[in-house]
C-alpha cells in the first residue's frame, strides 16, 4: 500500500545543503520531509575540506550545533593552507595572520564526509519540525497546481509539497531535467581521491597542501591531513581539459605519487588505506538560474563549487541556510512563482557571485606558470603579499586586489 504523505517543503538530499535547510526550517519552527537515496553514515568521495564558512553557517543556524562539532573529535583542526607552485616554489600561508593556537579558535577543519554528513544527519534528528527519511530515492517528480507530487522508485511512497529544496548533489536528474543546467566541460571538474596513512612531511600545524606542478597543469594535487596519521590525497583538473588530453587521473596520481622525487619521498613508508573513487565538481564558474516556480537549488545541485580551492560544503550550507529563509517568505506569502523566489538567486549571488568570479580569475592564473612561480617566490619573502594572501581566505576585497595586474606592478616596484 502506498504511503501518501503531505508537508509544505520537502528537501531532496541529506548532505550538507539539504541538512542546513532542514536544520534552519526547524530553527523557524517550519514542517518539512527531508529523502536521502542512502542511509547514513554513508561515504562521499570528497577533498574533505572545511573551511571556515562551515563553523560561521552551523552557528548562524545555532551556536549549540558549532560547539558540538567543535567538541568532535574525528576532525583535524586545519590552521593554514600551503601552495606550491609550478617551480616548486612552496608558501605557508595561514588562515589567520599571526594566530595563536592556544588562544585563537581553528577556522579550518579536515573532516571525512562519512563522519560530517552523519554529525548533521544526527543534528537532523534532533529536530522537532523535520521528518527524515532514508534509504528512499525519488524518481518522479510532477509539478501540478498545488505543489510537487514526489514518487519513490519503489512505489512505497508519495510525498505532496508546496515547495521543493533540491540539494541532491552534482549527480541530480531535478537540475538536469527539471531546472534546465546541464553539465559543461570548461565549467566542471574531474576529481579523484584516496586516503592514506604514514604520509611523511605534513605541516605540523596541519596545514592542507595545494601542489600546483608542472605534470599536473591544469589541475593540482592535494594532501589534507586527517587524524591519525591519515591523509585525504587527490587531484583535479577541469573536465575539458581531461577529455581533450585523454587524461587518465587514476595513473596520472599514481605515477607522480611513485616517481615524482619528493612525493616518492614522502610516500615511501604510506600505506594506501582505500580505493581511489573519482568524482566530479560542478563549478560556479558561470551564473546560473538556480530557482524556479516551487523549487530551489542549493549547493552542488546549483552547481556553486568554489573554482580554484574546490570548496563546496561551505557553500552548500550557506545555500541551503538561504533557501529555508526563503521557503519562510514564500509560504507566509503562499507565493511559489518564479519571480518571488527568483529573489533566492538573487542573495545568492550577491553573497557567494564576487567570491566565485574572482576564485574563476585566479583558476585562470593557473595556466600562466611564470606568474605563478613569481607569486609563490616573491610571497616566500614579501610580508605583505603573504597577509593579504592569507587575509583571502575570509576577505572579499582582499581578493580583489590579487586579481588586479596593477597589484603585482607594485609589488614589483617594491621587491
Amino acid at each position: 500500500m502506498q504511503n501518501q504523505l503531505r508537508t509544505p517543503v520537502c528537501i531532496i538530499g541529506a548532505g550538507p545543503g539539504g541538512a542546513a535547510a532542514a536544520l534552519q526550517l526547524d530553527r523557524l519552527g517550519i514542517d518539512h520531509i527531508i529523502v536521502d537515496k542512502a542511509v547514513f553514515p554513508r561515504d562521499k568521495v570528497c577533498g574533505d575540506g572545511l573551511s571556515g564558512k562551515v563553523i560561521t553557517c552551523l552557528d548562524r543556524i545555532d551556536p549549540a550545533i558549532g560547539e558540538r562539532f567543535r567538541a568532535t573529535t574525528f576532525k583535524q583542526e586545519s590552521w593554514g593552507v600551503t601552495f606550491v607552485s609550478p617551480g616548486r616554489h612552496g608558501m605557508d600561508v595561514p588562515y589567520k595572520p599571526e594566530y595563536n593556537k592556544a588562544e585563537d579558535l581553528p577556522m579550518g577543519f579536515v573532516c571525512k564526509r562519512i563522519d560530517f554528513d552523519n554529525f548533521l544527519v544526527e543534528e537532523l534528528k534532533r529536530n522537532t519540525h523535520t521528518h527524515l527519511m532514508e534509504g528512499v530515492t525519488i524518481e518522479s517528480y510532477e509539478k501540478t497546481g498545488n505543489g510537487y507530487v514526489l514518487k519513490d522508485n519503489k512505489g512505497a511512497y508519495e510525498i505532496h509539497a508546496d515547495l521543493l529544496i533540491v540539494a541532491n548533489g552534482a549527480h541530480s536528474t531535478f537540475t538536469k531535467n527539471v531546472a534546465n543546467i546541464h553539465m559543461e566541460p570548461k565549467h566542471y571538474a574531474a576529481g579523484i581521491r584516496a586516503y592514506y596513512k604514514n604520509v611523511t612531511g605534513c605541516n605540523e600545524d596541519s596545514f592542507i597542501e595545494l601542489h600546483f606542478l608542472q605534470s599536473l597543469l591544469p589541475g593540482y594535487l592535494w594532501i589534507f591531513p586527517l587524524p591519525n596519521g591519515e591523509a585525504n590525497v587527490g587531484l583535479d583538473m577541469l573536465s575539458d581539459h581531461v577529455r581533450k588530453e585523454k587524461v587518465n587521473l587514476k595513473k596520472l596520481l599514481q605515477d607522480t605519487i611513485a616517481q615524482d622525487p619528493v612525493f616518492k619521498e614522502r610516500f615511501k613508508n604510506a600505506e594506501l588505506t582505500s580505493t581511489i573513487e573519482g568524482y566530479g565538481l560542478p563549478l560556479g564558474s558561470k551564473q546560473r538560474v538556480i530557482s524556479g516556480e516551487r523549487y530551489m537549488l542549493v549547493g552542488d545541485a546549483a552547481y556553486l563549487i568554489d573554482p580554484f580551492t574546490g570548496e563546496g560544503i561551505g557553500n552548500a550550507l550557506y545555500t541551503g541556510r538561504f533557501a529555508a529563509e526563503k521557503a519562510k517568505e514564500a509560504l507566509e506569502q503562499k507565493n511559489f512563482s518564479a519571480a518571488f523566489l527568483a529573489t533566492y538567486d538573487e542573495r545568492v549571488y550577491r553573497v557567494l557571485g564576487s567570491e566565485l568570479k574572482l576564485s574563476h580569475r585566479l583558476q585562470q592564473l593557473v595556466k600562466y606558470p611564470r606568474l605563478f612561480n613569481f607569486l609563490m617566490k616573491l610571497g616566500t619573502r614579501n610580508k605583505q603579499l603573504k597577509s593579504l594572501i592569507s587575509c583571502m581566505f575570509y576577505e572579499i576585497d582582499v581578493r580583489k586586489k590579487l586579481t588586479q595586474p596593477s597589484f603585482y606592478f607594485k609589488l614589483l616596484l617594491n621587491r
